[in-house]
């Protein structure tokens, strides 16, 4: 505040200013005219969580927040007795909530026939439903339900964040995405989503941020194939060269040009599930899908006409584990290989 009033004493003005983090006027010197100008100095007064903790302190109530999560994830185990909401048969143009997951990496697989396939492996962990909103307080065409996947803190959150989950009765979850159903396949806030809500041999969509690569060139954003390198070719070679013409005088709206790559949502269509561990939670799905290793991915059933009619034998609306179905450790598609069969038969 020195140099400002430094600033000000040379230009003629004197300061008035008020006690510490006040208000300061400016006023002119010559006539006192009014004031000037009105300056405010604001200072910061937030602190961190445990900025006045000791640390036996902060491990104690990051210990009893852990115990508490647990407490609340235990609670939901068992939606159907705690007063469920009624649950309808499937019907033609239903449609199901989906889950969130974690993108583990990629493992090949073999089918019967001798075909390898790259599949990826997305866990479902902590995934609940958080939230239901129906169809007159969103767009008046489709309900919605909110659901959320991986515990987060909750020491670096906002209170307003943390309302929604406190009204579900879970912990704060480290994504929240929104997925449409229909009437007939909602589902009750806190009820736990695990991987046996899908089955092997449907077909899902995933979406997922892609990897961020930054700002590239045409080459590796667009894959152009370059200009020589050699024949009178001078600083040239990777750049993408003519963008317009003298006829149309102006480059057109979409021109394939150097720019940032990556780090936008991406949705993998079609993908088929090859295996489901009920264990680890753990889906199979064939093909690669956006995003890194641990990244956050959304799953739902698939919106192709083509492969619609694969996800009629489901468990609708959602897989209940205190439910009447029990589930082997793994479940696998007809045409994998496990190897606990003979790979060589003779006739």
């Amino acid at each position: 505040m020195a140099g400002w009033g430094l600033l000000l004493r040379r230009a003629g003005l004197r300061l008035l200013a008020g006690g510490p983090g006040g208000p300061v006027m400016v006023a002119a010197a010559a006539g006192n005219r009014g004031l000037w100008c009105f300056i405010v100095r604001h200072i910061n007064s937030a602190t961190w969580w445990d900025e006045h903790l000791s640390e036996e302190n902060t491990r104690f109530l990051k210990q009893l927040t852990a115990e508490e999560f647990r407490a609340q994830t235990a609670s939901k185990l068992c939606p159907l007795k705690d007063e469920p909401w009624p649950l309808h048969s499937w019907e033609p143009g239903s449609r199901r909530v989906g889950l969130v997951a974690i993108k583990l990496g990629m493992v090949p697989l073999w089918t019967k026939n001798g075909e390898r396939h790259a599949v990826t492996l997305l866990q479902v962990k902590d995934c609940h439903v958080l939230k239901y909103t129906p169809k007159e307080e969103y767009n008046g065409k489709t309900a919605t339900l909110i659901v959320g996947g991986k515990n987060s803190s909750p020491f670096y959150k906002p209170e307003s964040a943390l309302e929604v989950f406190r009204e579900a009765g879970v912990p704060p979850k480290q994504k929240t995405t929104i997925f449409k159903v229909s009437d007939n396949a909602i589902l009750k806030p806190g009820t736990p989503l695990y991987a046996a809500h899908f089955r092997p041999g449907q077909f899902v969509d995933v979406t997922a941020k892609t990897i961020g690569k930054g700002f590239q060139g045409v080459m590796k954003r667009w894959g152009f194939k370059g200009q020589p390198a050699t024949h009178g070719q001078t600083k040239t070679h990777r750049r993408p060269g003519a963008i317009s013409n003298t006829n149309a005088g102006k480059v057109f709206r979409g021109t394939k040009m150097p720019g940032k790559m990556g780090n936008i949502y991406r949705t993998a269509f079609g993908l088929k599930v090859w295996r489901i561990n009920t264990k680890h939670n753990i889906i199979y799905v064939n093909g690669s899908v956006p995003g890194h290793k641990n990244c956050l991915v959304k799953v739902r059933d698939t919106n192709l006409p083509t492969y619609r009619d694969c996800n009629q034998n489901s468990p609708f609306p959602t897989f209940f584990a205190d439910g009447e179905e029990e589930l082997p450790e793994d479940l696998y598609d007809q045409e994998v290989f496990q190897f606990t069969d003979p790979s060589v038969t003779y006739v």
